[in-house]
């Protein structure tokens, strides 16, 4: 079974790559996006480790000059998607859109470079790569974190990956939409409508887009300028990670000064993070810079806090709080507890799971120690595969298949888990 598995999602992988980077599925998402990209890329470095390397090539091949690395690049006209580069209008060569995405590059890049066969090629790739990383990084805690906290803030629901969490309902309802101009949504022509954001939620997202826009995307203004301003922990988690392991590999390859710095940025990261703990929901909270309040929120943000290396008491509790949401559905890891009241088992990110974030959920509670959970994450991640295909995500309790189908990120995500297991038996 893991080998006609494994075949079907490479089979996947081939159908979405456009040479030098994949898109995530036809039709519903036909650029390169940033985080789709690098773990894509892991998929790749199994079977192409040439091409897997290409693939954060090309990502970063369009980072700014302030270091930013965009959230989509629009490398060929397609009408088919909204917003497109008419409506960002960033001002590049080849377009993209003007915010960021999750920053798994460097973890990536460290996992592609400690299980590179062709040594040679993937020294000179990773350092290559090393100070681009870096430049992104440093963007973050410039343009992000201007009072130097040690935790950045995204400004726009797209930056985290997670659209239309419950967790940005409140900060959310604060962004106007007055003046939003017309416009004709593209998603709901390729997927379920009621598997997508709401209309109301897309108002409010283009509303944002404009107002950064109108400022000249502008880094230095948009933090402050932004009435979405939110420290989401699953974000920072992943950042501080990717700092830890870019100080690793920088390390390895002579290079004590960004690993220096990159080493500084996780280690603040980390001890900051303790100021998103919540005892009482056994787990990390989000924060609401712009109101100054915690989110009372039990969303998967708070989980995937563990990718980082947090203290070992709050890996447990965690694992632990998977394990009790494993009582309720029987697909782990919902995106939403599904007791709350908000929860919505088919749209989006108010309660489907998905298999990256199963994945770097498992990562992180594996080097805690956490095994048990681990194992549990990985099974039914597979189960869900074999009942509902590669799909964009799928219902926790019924394991329906949402979203788009044929995704190349969840096919990569099979592949990391497949070969994992076969590696460890």
């Amino acid at each position: 079974m893991s080998e006609t598995m494994i075949t079907a999602a490479r089979a996947i992988l081939a159908q979405n790559d456009r040479g030098t980077y994949t898109v995530p599925t036809k039709g519903l998402y036909p650029f390169q996006w940033n985080w789709d990209s690098c773990l894509s890329a892991l998929g790749f470095g199994h079977f192409d480790e040439a091409r897997a390397w290409t693939e954060i090539d090309t990502l970063f091949d369009h980072q700014w000059d302030d270091g930013m690395v965009p959230h989509i690049i629009f490398h060929k006209h397609d009408d088919g998607y909204f917003p497109g580069p008419d409506v960002w209008q960033t001002g590049r060569a080849v377009p993209t859109t003007g915010i960021t995405q999750p920053a798994v590059a460097g973890f990536a890049v460290r996992r592609l470079f400690e299980r590179a066969k062709d040594r040679d090629m993937a020294r000179t790739r990773a350092r290559a790569l090393l100070p681009k990383i870096a430049a992104w990084h440093d963007w973050f805690f410039r343009c992000r974190d201007p009072e130097g906290t040690g935790l950045v803030a995204i400004i726009h629901p797209w930056e985290s990956g997670r659209d239309n969490s419950v967790d940005w309902d409140a900060a959310l309802g604060r962004v106007p939409t007055e003046g939003v101009m017309p416009f004709v949504r593209r998603d709901t022509q390729h997927a379920n409508p009621a598997h997508r954001p709401t209309d109301a939620q897309y108002q409010r997202f283009i509303w944002l887009v404009q107002h950064f826009r109108d400022l000249g995307w502008d880094n230095a203004q948009l933090h402050d300028a932004s009435p979405f301003r939110v420290v989401d922990p699953g974000f920072n988690a992943i950042l501080i990670r990717a700092c830890a392991d870019l100080a690793w590999l920088a390390e390895v390859l002579g290079e004590e000064t960004i690993a220096r710095a990159a080493r500084a940025q996780a280690d603040k990261g980390i001890a900051a993070m303790e100021t998103l703990w919540s005892a009482e929901h056994g787990q990390y909270l989000c924060f609401d810079r712009a109101s100054g309040a915690s989110i009372q929120s039990r969303s998967i943000g708070g989980l995937l806090a563990t990718f980082a290396p947090i203290p070992q008491p709050r890996a447990r509790a965690i694992a632990q709080r998977i394990a009790s949401l494993g009582e309720q559905a029987p697909f782990l890891v919902p995106s939403h507890d599904p007791s709350a009241p908000d929860y919505d088992g088919k749209r989006y990110w108010r309660g489907p799971v998905w298999l990256i974030v199963n994945y770097l959920i498992a990562d992180g509670l594996a080097v805690a120690g956490e095994t048990a959970v681990v194992e549990r994450i990985i099974a039914t991640s597979l189960r869900l595969i074999e009942q509902s295909g590669f799909a964009e995500y799928y219902d926790p309790i019924t394991g329906e298949p949402c979203g788009g189908s044929s995704f190349t990120w969840t096919a990569a995500m099979v592949i990391e888990f497949l070969i994992r297991d076969r590696q460890a038996a």
